[in-house]
């Protein structure tokens, strides 16, 4: 019977871990990625939060997501103020949120080159 009452402790342990990540990741989203409001929120450490985000990969593709979400909310934003010109919006917020988080989606003015191999390995006699 003390065998059956732990592995019912574990359950219920789980399940409010559970409901922990979950609510987690609702304030994550809506605190817009600030990792720091969201675990203040919750009243649990940073470290809890990146030692579930290392344990649980679908936790961690969760999180990980957020910032994507932020990328379509910035993209509609910055849309619907050019479909109507008339509105209030914040054009001005919109570009810079997508210059500075949005690279990987092409808004940006420069090109960047990353460097694949050290640059004293580079023999630019050959190029």
């Amino acid at each position: 019977m003390d065998k059956n009452t732990k592995n019912t402790k574990s359950n219920v342990t789980d399940v409010t871990l559970s409901d922990k990540k979950e609510k987690f990741l609702k304030q994550l989203s809506e605190n817009l990625g600030n990792v720091s409001e969201s675990c203040k929120a919750l009243n649990i450490s940073r470290q809890t939060f990146y030692r579930w985000k290392e344990s649980d990969e679908q936790f961690k593709e969760k999180c990980d997501n957020v910032p994507e979400e932020l990328l379509d909310l910035a993209e509609n934003a910055l849309l619907t103020e050019i479909k109507d010109p008339q509105s209030k919006g914040h054009t001005t917020a919109y570009i810079f949120y997508l210059k500075t988080k949005g690279k990987i989606r092409g808004y940006t003015e420069k090109q960047e080159v990353e460097l694949v191999k050290p640059f004293n390995r580079i023999d630019l006699e050959d190029a």
